[in-house]
């Protein structure tokens, strides 16, 4: 499987047989852009806010899903678990979708913009987490030392930031380096890709670093 990163919470996993694509973004909203040619299966919004539903920016007539339930395309299985946009229960961002999907025989765990520093025991007990990809630049998620305390939790083989600030972003959002800093990860080298299958998950937590496409 290959996972690719076009900023903000974006990000593309490609299977054998099929490519499940979350949170597309708005481009004029975000001032980032995604690649005319986006083409997905399948499409999962985590919630309806405009960095992360632009689902018109894909191509391919994909299937497309968001909220909570259990969803299966071309062998792709998902799970979305309700979350929290906020540490106060919703009061101030609303909700968030959780998106457990097994693609490959790996379960790749897309948190969306989760704002709990906490995990719920049920939200634990739902989530089977390989890989995390993990929002980190605070703001309107958790941040670099909420992102650590989730990761503990949920005990990983890799995780993947995102959501952080970047060059062209419209609104200020925390670098990546002060989660990289907490993980003890300050120089590892951007890759344009994962490509990854289960035998190649490391016995160790490792943090993997994307550079956006």
């Amino acid at each position: 499987m290959d996972i690719i990163w076009y900023g903000q919470a974006c990000l593309k996993l490609k299977g054998k047989n099929a490519a499940l694509l979350i949170d597309p973004f708005d481009s004029e909203f975000t001032g980032l852009k995604l690649p005319k040619d986006l083409e997905a299966d399948i499409v999962f919004k985590t919630h309806d806010h405009k960095d992360h539903n632009n689902v018109g920016a894909v191509a391919g007539n994909p299937a497309v899903f968001s909220g909570p339930g259990e969803y299966e395309v071309k062998g792709v299985v998902i799970s979305g678990i309700p979350s929290f946009h906020d540490d106060v229960k919703g009061a101030e961002r609303g909700l968030n979708t959780i998106v457990n999907a097994t693609i490959d025989g790996l379960n790749i765990v897309h948190l969306g913009d989760l704002g709990q520093s906490v995990l719920t025991e049920d939200q634990i007990a739902a989530i089977n987490a390989d890989i995390l990809l993990i929002p980190v630049g605070s703001v309107y998620t958790i941040d670099a030392k909420g992102a650590s305390n989730i990761i503990s939790q949920l005990e990983p083989k890799i995780v993947i930031p995102m959501h952080y600030g970047l060059e062209g972003l419209k609104f200020p959002l925390e670098p990546v380096d002060k989660f990289l800093k907490e993980m003890g990860a300050e120089n590892i080298v951007p890759i344009s890709k994962l490509s990854i299958t289960r035998d190649k998950l490391p016995e160790e937590l490792q943090v993997v670093l994307l550079s956006k496409t």
